[in-house]
């Protein structure tokens, strides 16, 4: 499934790989994180070409 990038960039700066194979393989499940799914209603009304910088976690 193709991930726009900035979607792609705060995934990877939110979750491990590992917790994205064991526990977020599901898009349904990746959605349904808190953290994704605040970026998500943020992200929701801007333009396909918007990017920001992300964060990275701690």
């Amino acid at each position: 499934m193709p991930v726009h990038p900035i979607c792609h960039r705060i995934i990877h700066a939110t979750l491990t790989n590992a917790d994205l194979a064991r526990a977020f393989a599901d898009p349904d499940a990746l959605r349904a994180h808190p953290d994704i799914a605040r970026f998500l209603l943020w992200i929701a009304d801007k333009p396909p070409d918007f990017h920001a910088p992300t964060r990275r976690r701690r």
